[in-house]
């Protein structure tokens, strides 16, 4: 299956930039999440079950931002970060990522990393699988002043890739990603192989929708 383009005009001629998400649409750690997730409520909050599935109905949003809207305590942030660490070696890229990204970089495309991860979290994981040298910049949700899905962490990308928004795309698996995007003024781009089911990714109205990371190679023409 290809990509389906909501409107041929949407997309740039010359891409010279992309945006991407990083936990479900380059790397797989959802199952990692989940018990980091359940593991922090167990020290903090006690006995009761950890209310993991709603967790995960905020792909992409920054984790104390997460916490709030969950009405759960800040505290449980610190032993999430730390169960995180010590399971990411069971985090895998997405297949065929460094591949993706390394063409891309050949055909003169900027790519930046737009998270909602903290920066020195995002850039450690993706150390640990010898990708950080494959973008230009990673900005994580505590480096800008508002997380997703606000525009400020799409906008804060763009500037480091020297690119203006009618020249980008923004790839993420979650709504929060696609309204940050369209918010920037970015073709927004959902990946349904990510954490989001596919009908709640296409009623946040993308203008792309890819079914896996290869359909993205057609979008991003090497620039003459």
């Amino acid at each position: 299956m290809t990509a389906v383009v909501a409107d041929a005009t949407t997309v740039p001629d010359g891409v010279r930039a992309v945006v991407l998400d990083l936990d479900g649409v380059l790397v797989d750690s959802l199952a990692v999440a989940r018990e980091a997730f359940v593991l922090a409520y167990a020290e903090v909050v006690g006995d009761g079950v950890a209310p993991v599935e709603e967790y995960c109905r905020h792909p992409g949003r920054y984790l104390p931002e997460v916490l709030e809207l969950m009405g759960l305590p800040a505290a449980l942030a610190e032993p999430f970060v730390r169960q995180s660490n010590r399971l990411a070696h069971r985090v895998t890229p997405v297949d065929g990522v460094a591949d993706l990204l390394r063409t891309l970089r050949r055909r003169g495309i900027g790519l930046a990393v737009a998270t909602g991860r903290s920066g020195v979290r995002a850039r450690d994981l993706l150390g640990r699988l010898d990708l950080l040298p494959l973008v230009d910049h990673v900005v994580g949700s505590d480096e800008v002043p508002r997380p997703k899905p606000a525009p400020d962490i799409v906008r804060r990308a763009l500037h480091l890739l020297g690119a203006r928004p009618a020249e980008a795309l923004m790839v993420g698996d979650a709504p929060s990603d696609l309204v940050s995007a369209r918010a920037a003024g970015v073709v927004a781009v959902a990946a349904l192989w990510g954490e989001s089911d596919e009908q709640t990714l296409r009623a946040a109205g993308p203008d792309v929708v890819l079914t896996r990371l290869g359909e993205l190679l057609p979008l991003c023409p090497a620039r003459r």
